[in-house]
């Protein structure tokens, strides 16, 4: 079962909880409480190992996170009240919380189950391009993933106009907007023969009416499928968010956290980031009753998490929830270049490589920053993956993978600031029959061999 069950005693202390003017809660509360929290329990960053093996530091980041959770709780922006929880709230939801469930419908159905540290079980994939895209190239982009043979999940790309018409958020456009990314989805998915598989949808929907309004299992989004309700930054939430959460519990489908802590902002530097990222994964859990949270974390000045500032939280607090819990998370990569490059590829394969090993899921891949349409294809995604699957059937070792990241970080890292923006789909991509174009495919090829080179055992 999920928590959902406590949803009506989270909604009420959203509205009858300690008052605080949100202006105040960043700076005077749940700053200064990381701040002390990360001194109490010795976090400390690491550049020199992006891959850490301090198994007491993740137990101590673990302490770290529930304390953070539990004493600066869930901001409401439209009440301003905060959501409280206890010790034994936090422990009850994760007793009962379950460690596996069985997501999609019929023949494409997909146990997913919790992951280990160092686990040689491969990662549940979710492909995303997590990007805007034009209207005449989105059923083609939702074919071109759910071609993908490694894909598990998809969350497909968004749209920003429907029909001809600009999507703004709250009203009829959004609806018709969520109602088409929809039917384009299920749609590529039946004509390639995957009409089961397991969708995370509407990215497409900003407000929560766009999300109710496609709640069908004949034609819409299933309850075999998920939705996700994102936190806004830093633990804050709000009654369109909170909707969500009542929406989808009594749907009936799977719900996902979304989350986004800032490197370089409220969170602080390395260390905080992946407090926050643990105290958000209960944060999902108890408030929202999610069955998984989807983390990107990513930096402030650049809005990706493939350097080492980042990849050293998503190994930290991977390992963290992987040993001190029995939840599902993912590791949802932003990188710095666009498709296309080969400093795209190496983003992908680092990422990917960091947070296998250290017990995440995989959700790629956020190219170009996630800032510019029509910039992501299945092709980076593909790779990231095959990386995933690649390093937990060999059982590399996170001294292995800490190796490998560091060779690989100096193949891209000091071109963060200046990455290359590459191509958009359609230059990558044959639109009418969803497949990548011979230059593109070759490039990937010939990353992908280097990384077999350097010591990645792919099994095809």
């Amino acid at each position: 079962m999920t928590t959902a069950y406590r949803i009506w005693e989270m909604i009420e202390r959203s509205n009858t909880g300690p008052h605080m003017e949100e202006d105040e809660f960043l700076p005077r509360l749940f700053t200064p409480t990381l701040k002390k929290i990360i001194k109490k329990y010795e976090i400390k960053y690491d550049p020199d190992n992006p891959v850490q093996t301090d198994d007491d530091m993740a137990d101590r980041l673990w302490q770290a996170g529930w304390e953070l959770f539990r004493e600066v709780g869930v901001y409401n922006t439209d009440t301003h009240r905060m959501i409280k929880v206890s010790d034994t709230e936090i422990k009850e939801a994760l007793y009962t919380a379950k460690d596996q469930y069985r997501v999609g419908a019929g023949k494409d159905a997909v146990l997913w189950k919790h992951r280990t540290v160092e686990d040689p079980e491969p990662p549940f994939c979710i492909m995303s391009p997590d990007i805007t895209c034009n209207e005449e190239y989105h059923h083609s982009m939702c074919l071109a993933y759910l071609k993908e043979p490694l894909l598990d999940g998809i969350c497909a790309p968004i749209l920003e106009e429907s029909t001809g018409q600009l999507i703004t958020s709250g009203g009829p456009t959004e609806i018709n907007g969520c109602i088409q990314h929809i039917s384009n989805l299920r749609l590529a998915a039946r004509q390639l023969g995957r009409p089961g598989t397991f969708l995370v949808a509407v990215g497409t929907a900003e407000h929560d009416s766009g999300q109710i309004a496609v709640s069908d299992n004949e034609w819409g989004v299933r309850t075999t499928d998920a939705r996700l309700v994102g936190s806004l930054t830093e633990f804050k939430t709000a009654d369109t968010l909170l909707n969500r959460v009542v929406h989808y519990a009594q749907y009936g489908c799977y719900t996902g956290h979304l989350t986004g802590p800032i490197y370089g902002g409220w969170c602080g530097g390395s260390e905080g980031v992946a407090v926050t990222l643990v105290a958000y994964s209960l944060i999902g859990l108890v408030i929202h009753g999610a069955i998984f949270s989807q983390h990107f974390p990513f930096h402030l000045n650049y809005v990706s998490n493939t350097t080492r500032e980042l990849l050293w939280s998503i190994s930290m607090a991977g390992q963290s929830l992987a040993r001190n819990s029995t939840l599902l998370h993912t590791s949802n990569g932003f990188a710095n270049a666009g498709p296309m490059t080969e400093m795209l590829f190496y983003e992908t394969a680092c990422h990917a490589l960091v947070s296998t090993v250290t017990g995440w899921h995989l959700w790629e891949m956020a190219s170009a920053r996630n800032k510019h349409r029509n910039r992501a294809t299945p092709l980076e995604a593909r790779l990231g993956m095959e990386v995933g699957h690649a390093v937990a059937r060999q059982e590399m070792t996170r001294e292995q993978a800490n190796d490998l990241t560091l060779k690989l970080l100096e193949k891209y890292e000091s071109n963060a600031a200046d990455a290359p923006l590459g191509k958009e789909y359609q230059e990558c991509y044959d639109v009418a029959k969803a497949l990548p174009t011979q230059e593109h495919y070759d490039m990937y090829r010939k990353v992908k061999d280097e990384l077999a080179q350097m010591g990645i055992e792919f099994p095809y």
